[in-house]
């Protein structure tokens, strides 16, 4: 018998330049790389990591505009700041652990916290170049996939400032397209969280004079109850207001970044906010009844602030508040001063959230029978066994890998085989539906726990109290692409937005793209969505291919499906622009205006080989 040492040896190990690693684990760095059909892929973080930069730089009083150009996937940023020390450009750019954030004193209340965002967007591709310009003259660097190709320093007639260009590669990234709506938002966001910054994108230019206020109503979809209550202090903002939606709709933020995923911030402010309310009206309330229907936004600034994961979604900071006092007391303190005078002050906006909060209380307590029952009818009907395949991390985890959970919702037997199947069992699961479910237009939430589909979809979901244990962070929407698929999927659609609209407001709800066609020869197979894609792929393919139309997903083999749910999956985000209102979307959705739909969906959509 061998010998295993002989095996394991010192030619086993290897040494890897900086840029190698971070080609070789991108999501160590930048999360999943995508093709840019999602907020979350990585392309959009490399574009946040060179912003960051040069919002800190605004931060700390130096350079009022921001311009950003993105042309032919070429993406070009431009700030007015201090610019780098001609000593340190290449070093910014190709050192890791190198950067000027360490030092408080330089850049305060920073973002940029590890001196490697940079240097993963110079890595990631195959064009970078960076720019420094400071009195008159000027220091580059052109990088190619993190290697440095030129570098000099030359008169330049330019304002002081640094600027940025970068094409992310097709090789990390195939097939990509950067969506500029997904930057936009980016855009509103630096905006609205540093009043006075000026956000320019290819020539569109974004600021804000009420800060958070302007962002919290531009995504609102619904009218308020009452007036938002705007309250702003050193170094910490925050707007809360209620509406007659469903649910609960918190954005949250810390140093101007988008901590999407919330933390330490988001979670005492929501304690605070239920504290101060029920302290305010003498009333032991349940937090969950004053915070149903509640709308708003959290912004803190503090020194080194500690975030879980590289990509800054969730804060993690614990004891370390702005200047001194921990984060739990810095923001407590300020909700029950500030609310708490503001409610005072202010009786007409207090007697209608009071009334709202008792309305809240009188639907919970009407439902809680019903609710009770039906989490005894979950535990026996066995959902881990018989609707759900579970994975084995959680959005819960709070995890980078936790990011990339997704939980397929699809309907029959072959089509949630063939996923089961072919998913990764780390972080894909599936439920699977049971025939159409029930439409729950201008049904109260009772429904969702008198409907054994959606009371199992509740509890696999982990959102029967609130979004804070959400086991997945993507929702996905997996029907065929037929009439009755897209019944289905409009059925659910009308369920999330009915009746848990925060997850589509957080990005967490996405349609499944499959292929429509598979298209081959003796040497090649090709997937195509749509109709131009298989005319490209007859036309590259050579005469006489094999084209093959699916029907449905319980056609398509696991070993296929593990194309489309893969590191090459398609997925559309549901989203929801400021001026589509609920109620009016639902009504003609899934209302009973039958002729006004269908003559819609006439003059809008086309069947495939129309």
């Amino acid at each position: 018998m061998s010998n295993p040492l002989s095996s394991y040896t010192e030619a086993n190990f290897q040494t890897l330049e900086w840029n190698e690693h971070i080609r070789l684990r991108p999501g160590m760095y930048i999360g999943k790389s995508g093709d840019g059909s999602t907020p979350d892929d990585g392309l959009y973080v490399l574009i946040k990591e060179v912003i960051d930069n040069s919002v800190d730089e605004f931060a700390m009083g130096h350079g009022k505009v921001i311009a950003v150009t993105i042309r032919d996937n070429e993406i070009s940023v431009r700030d007015y700041g201090r610019g780098i020390p001609f000593g340190k450009v290449i070093d910014a750019a190709n050192k890791m652990n190198t950067g000027a954030k360490y030092d408080n004193k330089s850049f305060q209340k920073a973002v940029g916290l590890n001196g490697v965002g940079l240097k993963a967007v110079n890595a990631t591709s195959t064009m970078f170049y960076i720019e420094s310009f400071r009195e008159g003259k000027s220091r580059f660097g052109k990088f190619s996939k993190g290697i440095l190709l030129e570098e000099g320093t030359t008169q330049a007639d330019e304002k002081d400032g640094t600027l940025v260009k970068f094409t992310p590669d097709p090789v990390l990234f195939p097939n990509y397209t950067i969506n500029t709506e997904f930057v936009q938002e980016m855009m509103r966001h630096y905006a609205y969280l540093n009043k006075g910054l000026k956000m320019q994108l290819n020539g569109n230019e974004y600021v804000s004079k009420n800060g958070l206020l302007d962002l919290v109503l531009e995504s609102m979809a619904e009218e308020t109850l009452y007036p938002p209550i705007h309250l702003t202090g050193k170094d910490i903002e925050m707007v809360i207001t209620h509406t007659n939606e469903t649910g609960e709709s918190i954005m949250s933020f810390a140093n101007g970044q988008n901590t999407s995923q919330g933390g330490t911030h988001l979670s005492v402010f929501r304690e605070a906010v239920a504290r101060t309310i029920k302290e305010f009206y003498k009333k032991d309330f349940e937090p969950s009844d004053i915070r149903q229907s509640i709308v708003g936004a959290i912004s803190i600034r503090l020194i080194e602030p500690k975030f879980a994961n590289q990509t800054k979604t969730i804060l993690d900071s614990r004891d370390t508040g702005p200047d001194g006092p921990t984060l739990r007391s810095f923001i407590s303190d300020f909700v029950k001063e500030h609310l708490d005078n503001y409610l005072h002050k202010n009786p007409e906006t207090a007697d209608i959230l009071l009334k709202k909060i008792v309305e809240n209380e009188k639907e919970r307590k009407a439902v809680g029978v019903v609710r009770k029952k039906a989490k005894e009818n979950a535990r026996k009907i066995s959902l881990h066994n018989r609707k759900l395949r579970d994975c084995r991390i959680h959005f819960t985890d709070k995890s980078e890998k936790a990011e990339q959970t997704m939980l397929f919702i699809t309907e029959g037997d072959s089509a949630s085989g063939s996923i089961t199947k072919s998913r990764n069992p780390n972080i894909q699961a599936v439920f699977s539906l049971r025939g159409k479910p029930e439409n729950t237009y201008g049904m109260t939430k009772q429904v969702v726990y008198t409907n054994d589909e959606f009371n199992l979809l509740q509890a696999a979901l982990n959102i029967e109290e609130d979004l804070d244990n959400l086991r997945y962070n993507k929702i996905i929407i997996a029907t065929d692409a037929d009439p009755d698929g897209m019944h289905i999927r409009m059925l659910l659609l009308s369920f999330f937005l009915q009746f848990f609209p925060e997850l589509v407001r957080h990005g967490h709800i996405y349609i499944l793209q499959t292929p429509l066609f598979r298209v081959r020869n003796k040497k090649e197979t090709r997937y195509c969505y749509t109709e131009q894609e298989r005319e490209k792929a007859v036309r590259e393919l050579g005469p006489d291919p094999e084209i093959t139309r699916f029907k449905g997903l319980g056609e398509i083999s696991p070993d296929e499906f593990k194309e489309f749910i893969g590191d090459n999956i398609r997925l559309d985000m549901v989203r929801l622009d400021k001026d589509d209102r609920l109620p009016e979307l639902l009504r003609f959705y899934m209302g009973d205006n039958s002729p006004q739909r269908r003559e819609f969906i006439v003059n809008n959509l086309r069947m495939v080989g129309d």
